[in-house]
């Protein structure tokens, strides 16, 4: 195989980085479903169990399809390292556990996932890991939430539903000067539209499920950033926790790698022609998607992007009410709270992604009874406007 150290292209890394051909010579990435490996000698074994040798040894860590996952999704980003995991939060879960320890402190942006907010608030709390919850857009709250226990900050850029954009190579220079490490959650840019590692972040999250595969189809997540805090750190805690990702799952992804590029084009020309469509509807308020001049953090989002992405949300004129109207006249856009597939999906926020929050955190997010939020898939666009079009009368 070429030596992908070399400067090959983003499209071209997407497709081969990472890929060991076998003595069978396979075109395509082959499937290791195997638990164990064999060794040719008990000095093999122990050398490879010791360090001293590389080799595989039990697929909860070590499996071939996997680590060609890995290796291809490093590269992308511009990192040293990845580990793949069994699920986004379970990247996040393992981030924590692998650089925290009780005393320690994070601050988080308070646009994040609500999940995220629970691991946070419900579990690591329990360790002795406090969180403090900033605005993510206001530079002074960041600098006056950090502590001398902060080890962490943390955020989602753009942030999910109200695509936010936070300026990362700012807030990696706030960590550092703090003793701090910043970890940025990629999942809606995808590298192939942002690459917080090259703006100074040093930890970046995945979930895998959403548009690294692309067409729904499986569950996983990857941490990524260099080899002594995720190809070490990170990597002890999932050797001895074990949040691993499936090798039938990594192979999918990396069938989903290959097309990554040309599809994160094409949802960002979607929804950037959505948007302007949402924007001209009298039912419609407000919308957010950082591709519209309107969006506050546009020439952020224009300067640290490659592409705005395929995530919008916009607000209603009558509530909840006139929210769940529209999601319930749609015959095409999938009722779900997932994203990042070729088919577009819809979702009430304050009800499904951010209904356990408390209706005083959902206030503090901006996350309002009348938002609706929008993954705009890969559809003919005039298809995805007369289906919207339908609950808005």
């Amino acid at each position: 195989m070429p030596d992908f150290d070399d400067d090959y292209g983003f499209e071209t890394l997407a497709i081969r980085a990472g890929q060991v051909r076998t003595n069978e010579g396979e075109q395509s990435e082959p499937i290791f479903p195997t638990s164990s490996y064999i060794f040719s000698s008990a000095a093999e074994a122990a050398a490879v169990f010791a360090g001293e040798q590389e080799g595989n040894i039990y697929s909860r860590f070590t499996n071939p399809t996997v680590r060609t996952f890995e290796q291809r999704l490093a590269r992308l980003e511009g990192a040293e390292s990845c580990v793949a995991t069994a699920s986004g939060m379970s990247a996040i879960l393992a981030t924590c556990m692998g650089i925290l320890k009780s005393g320690d402190h994070i601050v988080s942006s308070r646009s994040i996932f609500g999940s995220t907010t629970g691991l946070f608030n419900n579990y690591l709390a329990k360790f002795g890991i406090a969180t403090s919850f900033v605005d993510l857009v206001d530079m002074n709250s960041w600098k006056e939430a950090i502590r001398p226990q902060t080890r962490l900050l943390f955020m989602e850029t753009p942030s999910n539903p109200l695509t936010e954009i936070a300026d990362i190579a700012l807030l990696a220079d706030l960590a550092h000067q703090n003793g701090c490490l910043l970890a940025v959650d990629n999942c809606f840019c995808t590298p192939a539209l942002q690459q917080p590692v090259l703006l100074g972040a040093d930890i970046v999250i995945h979930s895998a499920t959403k548009y690294l595969d692309g067409q729904g189809r499986c569950v996983g997540g990857a941490v990524v950033g260099s080899n002594e805090i995720v190809g070490k750190q990170v990597f002890d805690v999932l050797r001895t926790a074990g949040p691993s990702m499936s090798p039938f799952n990594a192979w999918v992804f990396l069938k989903g790698l290959e097309t990554l590029s040309l599809r994160m084009r094409a949802h960002s020309d979607n929804a950037l022609a959505l948007a302007r469509w949402l924007e001209q509807q009298s039912a419609v308020k407000r919308v957010y998607y950082p591709g519209l001049e309107s969006h506050a953090q546009h020439s952020l989002a224009k300067s640290q992007q490659s592409g705005f992405g395929g995530l919008l949300s916009f607000e209603l004129d009558g509530g909840q009410d006139a929210g769940w109207k529209l999601i319930d006249a749609t015959r095409m856009i999938s009722i779900t709270a997932n994203l990042g597939d070729t088919k577009s999906t819809i979702t009430h926020p304050a009800t499904t992604t951010h209904g356990r929050l408390s209706e005083d955190q959902r206030a503090q997010a901006n996350i309002t009874d009348d938002l609706v939020r929008v993954a705009v898939g890969l559809e003919d666009i005039e298809d995805l406007k007369a289906d919207l079009a339908r609950g808005m009368s």
